[in-house]
């Protein structure tokens, strides 16, 4: 299975923010990873607990990616 590859612009386009599985495609990690981070505090990008919900922010996203929101 080929992995997505995800363009800046593309990433802007989920706008504030995206779930725990975007975010780890984003990044290149396995879903199954993405949640052993998010619970143990190590995702790269900040994530928030929404009831049973990982919530990541798509400018912690950019941050990492090197791109700033604005440009």
């Amino acid at each position: 299975m080929s992995k997505r590859v995800w363009t800046v612009a593309q990433v802007r386009e989920l706008g504030l923010a995206t779930d725990v599985e975007t975010a780890a495609s984003v990044l290149g990690i396995g879903r199954t990873t993405a949640y052993m981070l998010a619970r143990s505090g190590e995702f790269p990008v900040p994530v928030i607990r929404v009831g049973k919900r990982y919530v990541v922010s798509v400018e912690g996203l950019l941050g990492v990616l090197g791109a700033t929101a604005a440009s």
